[in-house]
């Protein structure tokens, strides 16, 4: 099968995602800096979710960018990162909200992690489709950095019950691991 309706599909999930996420951010009442003081925790979660989304939109892009074909599983794959994702824009809400209160923190955190999950799945998928030698296995080799965000974000959870703010700094430590660009697969491209 053809990647072009997989690609169309996926980017126009992630570009709703993100509407619907600025779609919740909501106009103070008022025209002084004290007016937007309250939606200050909303907007910042809403910045770190629009981040997540973008490297998930270019990673996705990339990875696809190595595969040649892709089958029933990859599609179902890419379905279940994209349910993952889709739940960004209800935990971001809740969090923002509720001021990073523990629950809404540890709930945005487990979808950081079912979403970085699938992520892996799908990344298997594609490399059992296309073989050991194909060159998405040979860029992410072990793929240490996304086992350690899965494992990043597996900690966050019960920490954000102790302190919301190490789980959050873990969130915002993983976004920033993976906005370093990442040069194992646009190298592989190349060559």
């Amino acid at each position: 099968m053809s990647k072009g309706r997989l690609e169309a599909f996926s980017d126009g999930v992630i570009a709703i995602l993100i509407t619907i996420m600025v779609l919740e951010l909501k106009v103070p009442h008022g025209a002084d800096a004290d007016a937007l003081r309250p939606v200050i925790p909303i907007f910042l979660n809403y910045v770190l979710s629009f981040i997540y989304l973008g490297i998930y939109w270019n990673n996705h892009h990339h990875m696809l960018q190595t595969t040649e074909r892709i089958n029933g599983s990859i599609l179902w794959a890419n379905l279940h990162l994209l349910f993952w994702l889709s739940l960004i824009p209800f935990v971001t809400a809740w969090m923002g909200e509720n001021h990073f209160a523990p629950l809404p923190t540890a709930v945005y955190g487990a979808v950081l992690l079912f979403a970085g999950v699938s992520y892996l799945i799908l990344q298997t998928m594609i490399i059992r489709a296309q073989g050991a030698d194909s060159k998405l296995a040979k860029a992410v080799g072990s793929d240490v950095k996304g086992k350690l965000s899965a494992l990043l974000y597996f900690f966050s959870l019960p920490l954000a019950f102790v302190n919301p703010w190490i789980a959050d700094s873990i969130y915002i430590f993983v976004a920033l691991m993976w906005l370093v660009p990442d040069r194992r697969i646009e190298s592989t491209i190349i060559s």
